[in-house]
Parts: C-alpha cells; structure tokens; sequence
C-alpha cells in the first residue's frame, strides 16, 4: 500500500508548455522502446496528473481515488481510452514538429474526444453580468472528467497561431514534445536544466576521447 501512495505521489516533468504536450509526454525514454516507461501506469496516476495540472483540485482527486477503489471496473475502463487519446496527440504533434503529415485519423480521435468534452460544458452568468463556460457540476464524479479539458487543448493547439512553435526535444534518449516560445525559436531541448545538460555532457565526453 504504501509503495502505490509513493507511485501516485511522483511528480510528472511538465515542461510541454501547454496542458496536451505535457500529456503526450508521459511516457519516458519514447524513442527507446526497451527503456520506455509509461507514467500513466494506472488510474490514480492519471488522477495524479490532473491535479498536478490543476484539472482536480486535491479535494475531487481524492474522492475520484476513493471511488476507483470501491468500483475499480469503472475507473479500468478510463486508462485506454486516456492512453489512446495521449497516443493520438503525440502522434498528431510530433508529425506537426517534424513538418510531416499528420494521419487523419488521429486528428478525427483528437475531434471525437473534444465533440464529447463540449457535451459536458454549459455557458453559466459571471458576477460581471457576462457569460462563460463551466464544466457540469453535475458530472463531477465522472471518472474520465480530466480527459475532456485535455481533448480540447489539443483540438485549440490544433486551431492556434502557436501550432508553429511545436517542437520536439532533440535528445537521442527522449522525443517530448513541447511549445518553443523562446525569442529566437532555437529551443531544442524539452528541458535545458536535463536533456541539454545531459547532451551537453555526452558532447564534452566524446571531444575529451577524440
């Protein structure tokens, strides 16, 4: 029990730059199919990551944790299709940094999943005398709630001005995507303070042999 409360616990590296790239990067080592680690291993791990990226506040990730274990099966069922949304957005953006084209299949996954996310929102009046929209609070225990938010950040990166800044980091070992909004749009690591240094090492080592 206490080896699943540290799993759940562990922080996710979101250095994506927006909420869909920092899921898409949840898999560790991708270009290294042998060394991969998949971050998103099970349900309260998904959980984790939406309140790590504030979709749930700590009170709702621990009722929807609590709820996972007393029904399990319905909780289960949400882990593939989150998996296939992640494996859709990485697929969809890594062709979009690479200048390839994108699979119109994956981008109608990414459109099925944002048509469903809007189905859960409603315009509700602001204290200013506007409007906006606001998930149902009637759905709050829906154990797939944190996927919707995330579907539509894809579908709005997909439909932005900044779909042109989405790269992806140039480490042998890691393949993440993230938004390059640097001044001169020369960022080439998902992370300096990692995958640079590390590269950077790895190139002083190999000039130190020659």
């Amino acid at each position: 029990m206490a080896s699943e409360k540290v799993d759940w616990q562990r922080k996710f590296d979101l250095s994506g730059g927006v909420l869909s790239l920092d899921f898409a990067n949840t898999v560790l080592k991708r270009n290294q199919p042998d060394r991969a680690e998949d971050e998103l291993s099970n349900y309260p791990r998904l959980v984790a990551f939406a309140k790590q990226t504030k979709l749930l506040s700590s009170a709702r990730a621990d009722a929807l944790r609590s709820r996972a274990a007393k029904s399990p099966r319905s909780a289960s069922a949400v882990l593939p299709a989150a998996v296939m949304l992640r494996e859709a957005i990485y697929r969809v953006f890594s062709c979009v940094a690479a200048r390839k084209p994108v699979a119109s299949k994956d981008v109608k996954l990414i459109e099925d999943f944002a048509l469903e996310a809007w189905k859960h929102r409603r315009l509700m009046p602001t204290s200013q005398g506007g409007y906006r929209w606001q998930w149902k609070a009637e759905e709050a225990e829906r154990p797939e709630q944190m996927l919707w938010p995330i579907a539509l950040s894809a579908a709005e990166l997909l439909t932005s001005d900044r779909l042109r800044l989405v790269r992806q980091c140039a480490a042998d070992d890691c393949a993440w995507l993230f938004l390059d909004e640097s001044r001169n749009r020369s960022r080439r690591w998902c992370d300096m303070s990692v995958c640079g240094n590390r590269q950077k090492a790895r190139r002083h080592y190999l000039r130190a042999l020659e």
